[in-house]
């Protein structure tokens, strides 16, 4: 099989070079660079059977589709578990096929959840601005809590949100979630629930759900004044599940405590982008980075413990 290989990275070109000593049949092509309208023509005229994806910026224009299929290429092999970067319309119209990724290590996104909460419920933002500044003295409003008073409330139960289920129930949290389908084998560790109880009863609400059209925004500014004043929100699954800027105004009016995120619904004009200064960033970024309650960072994923080909991998 002959592959380019987009958006490779100096991590990701040692498992490209691990693969090709142990599969000297193959033959994979790397470059830094996204696929845009810009950088397409690379894979023209070299006999390539796919390219492969892993990006921020959305494959957008039919033109990419088009050309793709000119170039007799007719396979995108995402090293993602989310497709949503792709217009699945242009994909059916060109008669494309698309793999992905079919589950990264649901342990390490389950285990950064858990950090974010500790840091959150630690307070460790505010202290750590207060001592920045010589200030060490404590106050009432940085005094932490403990994870066996609260209840978490787990949007998406699928391979992360049960591993994020285990973990928290491990600690003494009391565990609810909701999801279309239920998995009987996760009733040692949660209660499954509607979607309107999760978002009310939980004092830390974290998403780990897909994302399909009708998703977008599903945690709102209604959602938003449903959650107890005194709750946590973390999103590490699609940026587009949050409205934003109802969650910036939800931080502003004292609706929820805090937020973890590590990922945007405008995401695509932040990540892997360096900025001079700090005016160069997006409004919404600079507003939840100046929160000492809010974690807004894309976490770098864990070493990768995967049996990879390239065109799917499995855990």
């Amino acid at each position: 099989m002959k592959v380019l290989l987009y958006n490779i990275r100096p991590e990701g070109q040692n498992y490209v070079d691990e693969w090709l000593k142990n599969h000297p049949e193959d033959e994979l092509v790397t470059t830094p660079d996204d696929l845009t309208l810009e950088t397409i023509d690379m894979s023209k005229g070299h006999g390539y059977d796919a390219v492969s994806l892993q990006q921020v910026p959305d494959v957008a224009d039919e033109e990419i589709y088009r050309k793709l299929v000119d170039y007799d290429i007719h396979h995108i092999a995402l090293r993602t578990v989310g497709f949503d970067i792709l217009n699945l319309d242009y994909v059916r119209k060109y008669h494309i096929l698309v793999t992905h990724t079919p589950a990264y290590s649901p342990r390490a996104v389950a285990e950064n959840t858990l950090a974010s909460v500790m840091y959150l419920l630690r307070h460790y933002g505010q202290i750590l601005g207060n001592e920045r500044k010589g200030d060490f003295v404590r106050v009432s409003e940085e005094m932490s809590d403990e994870i066996y008073h609260k209840t978490v409330g787990i949007i998406g139960v699928g391979r992360i949100g049960s591993a994020v289920a285990e973990l928290f129930h491990a600690l003494g949290a009391t565990v609810i979630g909701n999801d279309l389908i239920t998995n009987a084998a996760n009733e040692a560790f949660l209660e499954y629930t509607d979607f309107d109880t999760v978002v009310r009863e939980a004092d830390i609400l974290t998403l780990h759900t897909p994302l399909e059209p009708y998703m977008v925004g599903m945690i709102g500014a209604e959602q938003f004044k449903m959650m107890k004043d005194t709750a946590l929100i973390v999103n590490q699954a699609r940026g587009p599940l949050i409205d934003t800027q109802a969650m910036i105004a939800a931080l502003k009016n004292h609706e929820i405590a805090g937020a973890a995120i590590d990922v945007f619904a405008e995401e695509t004009g932040l990540f892997m982008k360096r900025f001079d200064n700090e005016s160069q960033l997006p409004q919404f970024y600079r507003e939840l980075s100046a929160m000492d309650n809010v974690i807004a960072l894309r976490i770098p994923p864990t070493i990768p413990r995967l049996r990879c080909a390239i065109w799917s991998c499995t855990a």
